[in-house]
């Protein structure tokens, strides 16, 4: 994920785990409290760091969840990847009750106030803030302002899958499709995405390097100009 590196006024506070709970076989959503929260904005992400007893760290960033809300809670989904050192940790061996070193929130440019039309397009994992950003509009009353695509391999890979579907959201499925949809399965299309575009709308793309070039490539071909459309890619890493 881009733009990890965290103002210095930022400090690292032990947030305490309230909350576990499956969002597909590979996915997790962990809800914490933290001690000083500050409020954040849709689309920032945390820095999560493990501190071995040697001394040893390794951190990793990952995207808020959970709409701006008071409270001081936040909940950040991760994907479990087999080499890697946090979220094979968060997922075997986190439970509520225990305690992570975070920091947060960071970024200032993949974010949504609220208050202006914008088109959200994820890929796998990528749909994390844009789902900050669909419970904000969906909290506020302002689901008008947003027009949501979603692409996912197949079913059980579909992130928040009770919550997601909705008036603003077109789910693409690009290996299997259920039997009952009307789209077959295959990789997103222009076709997708061009009749939801909107006049002066802000484009928010989320997901792997590979995902965020095409589904780029795809709105540019659909009109939207470049200076209107932010990428945010999320390495294959921790």
């Amino acid at each position: 994920m881009t733009d990890t590196a965290a103002p210095a006024k930022l400090q690292w506070q032990l947030a305490k785990v309230v909350a576990v709970h499956d969002e597909t076989p590979s996915a997790k959503t962990f809800r914490l409290a933290l001690p000083a929260p500050l409020p954040h904005l849709a689309g920032q992400h945390y820095v999560v760091r493990l501190t071995a007893p040697d001394g040893y760290t390794a951190s990793r960033s990952y995207s808020v969840a959970s709409p701006p809300e008071p409270g001081g809670e936040i909940e950040l989904t991760v994907e479990r990847l087999e080499e890697g050192e946090v979220s094979t940790y968060l997922h075997d061996v986190v439970e509520v009750g225990d305690e992570l070193e975070v920091r947060g929130p960071i970024g200032r440019w993949f974010v949504w106030n609220g208050d202006s039309p914008a088109l959200l397009v994820g890929g796998g994992s990528g749909v994390v803030p844009l789902m900050a950003m669909l419970r904000l509009a969906r909290r506020t009353g302002r689901s008008e302002l947003l027009r949501v695509v979603v692409s996912a391999r197949q079913p059980e890979d579909l992130y928040y899958r009770d919550e997601l579907p909705g008036p603003e959201t077109t789910i693409v499925y690009s290996r299997v499709a259920p039997p009952s949809w009307t789209r077959p399965a295959g990789r997103l299309r222009t076709d997708d995405i061009a009749g939801l575009i909107v006049p002066d709308a802000t484009a928010y793309v989320c997901g792997s390097p590979a995902f965020a070039d095409a589904a780029s490539d795809l709105l540019v071909g659909a009109g939207v100009p470049v200076a209107q459309i932010r990428v945010e890619r999320f390495g294959p890493t921790s």
